[in-house]
């Protein structure tokens, strides 16, 4: 018996368990987080978005259902708690988790799905999109892609069809991250000559986001430093090193033993097709994989190499990793000593990534305080004669925040976040009164 072969009962409801107790425990671990970083760049503006605001890219995503996530809460939950934000996000990471056990199970059986969905879980080199509720709208990009292989795993019929061009759209809508899955689609359906009339329900899609991209995406903001044609050349390492960090996270690694895990990574699947023949459908989600670090490192290369292993880029690469070492998995013993050696692997790829995940949030927990330092900051200079119109309270935390007025605004029209948050970063916050002073006052 192989591993693919393994059938395991009610797995779909073990899993969906597992998700919320590990969406219990990120929560729990998120606890101490605020808004932070370009979080504020969306809040600082909201109280004047206008319908064409939402058409606008935030750096260089489409960001349209994103701004509307955060106008809703915004206007509900406002700004004196960070848990509803949090919790819309962890909700689109346990669709993530569900949604890759649906579609690997399908490919691999249900243990290997059980297996994915489980690294997926607590996956702590991926913190960054765990514990920061700004990174919903990655996670809302990739459920919908998810939600869209899912559907081209169904009869083509006319229905199944217009359900995974949808998706795709809504996948856009959020984010940039729809680019891995588009890719993904594209390669799967134009692989076949069966699939490639298919496409054609796809056309819609690249339409609207091409359009979206003439009109508004281009003049999207670039990190400082700007991008160079120099970018290039420096793409081919730039999405080597960050294919390798995304397999390393996988197993809760990081660092120079990522290169080992990606040589082996990338050999897996070409070993099983040179057995079993290529797979349209493995073939499009690696074409989708390298195609996120090669767009992404055309604008973003400049940064440094290293910066392909962020940890908001190690989850996507991850989702992506994980359906194609299913594959692989699926052909695996499961007999002998071969059953308690592969789940000894899988206890401690599990128990590293939980041990990451801990230590990346407790680490966190520095941040969150400097950033409050910097409301308190904000707070007792209000009134001050001395305050500096444009100032700027934190460049390194709250670089979106460059006239203060702009956060006294929104902190009328949306509530105040520094409510029941004690003072504890002294430093930041004499630092940020210095700040917001203006020179020689």
């Amino acid at each position: 018996m192989t591993a693919g072969e393994k059938r395991v009962h009610h797995a779909r409801t073990i899993v969906v368990a597992a998700a919320l107790l590990a969406a219990a425990a990120v929560l729990f671990l998120g606890r101490v987080g605020t808004f932070y970083f370009d979080e504020w760049s969306f809040i600082l503006t909201a109280p004047h978005w206008n319908l064409a605001t939402y058409l606008q890219p935030h750096n260089e995503h489409p960001s349209i259902l994103s701004r509307a996530l955060y106008s809703l809460l915004l206007h509900t939950a406002g700004l004196r708690t960070y848990l509803p934000y949090l919790a819309v996000s962890v909700a689109a990471h346990v669709a993530n988790v569900v949604l890759l056990f649906e579609l690997v199970s399908r490919r691999a059986g249900t243990l290997v799905a059980m297996s994915a969905a489980g690294l997926l879980m607590l996956l702590g080199a991926g913190w960054d999109d765990l514990l920061w509720a700004f990174q919903m709208a990655w996670l809302m990009s990739i459920a919908f892609g998810l939600a869209t292989l899912l559907a081209l795993q169904l009869p083509p019929t006319r229905v199944h069809l217009a359900i995974a061009a949808t998706c795709l759209l809504l996948s856009f809508s959020f984010s940039g991250i729809g680019v891995p899955f588009a890719v993904a689609v594209a390669v799967q359906l134009g692989a076949r000559a069966e699939t490639r009339r298919s496409l054609l329900w796809f056309v819609p899609v690249a339409v609207a986001v091409g359009a979206w991209y003439l009109l508004f995406g281009r003049f999207g903001e670039h990190p400082d430093p700007q991008p160079t044609a120099a970018n290039i050349l420096l793409v081919p390492i730039y999405a080597a090193w960050g294919m390798s960090q995304s397999v390393a996270a996988v197993v809760g690694e990081g660092g120079w033993v990522g290169l080992g895990l990606l040589v082996l990574a990338a050999v897996a699947p070409g070993w099983r097709w040179t057995r079993h023949g290529p797979d349209a459908f493995s073939l499009g989600v690696m074409a989708g994989l390298v195609a996120f670090y090669l767009v992404t490192g055309l604008t973003r290369a400049q940064l440094g190499i290293m910066q392909s292993g962020s940890s908001r880029y190690v989850y996507v690469g991850a989702v992506c990793w994980l359906i194609l070492l299913a594959d692989v998995a699926q052909g695996l013993p499961w007999r002998g000593t071969w059953r308690p050696a592969l789940l000894a692997c899988l206890f401690l790829a599990t128990f590293n990534s939980a041990v990451l995940l801990f230590s990346f949030a407790t680490a966190r927990t520095v941040v969150m305080e400097r950033q409050v330092a910097d409301y308190y900051a904000l707070e007792a200079e209000r009134t001050d004669a001395c305050l500096n119109p444009d100032g700027v309270v934190d460049p390194l935390v709250m670089p979106s925040e460059i006239h203060p007025a702009d956060y006294y605004a929104a902190i009328a029209a949306f509530g105040d976040p520094v409510q029941g948050r004690p003072l504890t970063d002294r430093a930041s916050y004499e630092a940020g009164i210095r700040n917001l002073r203006r020179p020689g006052c």
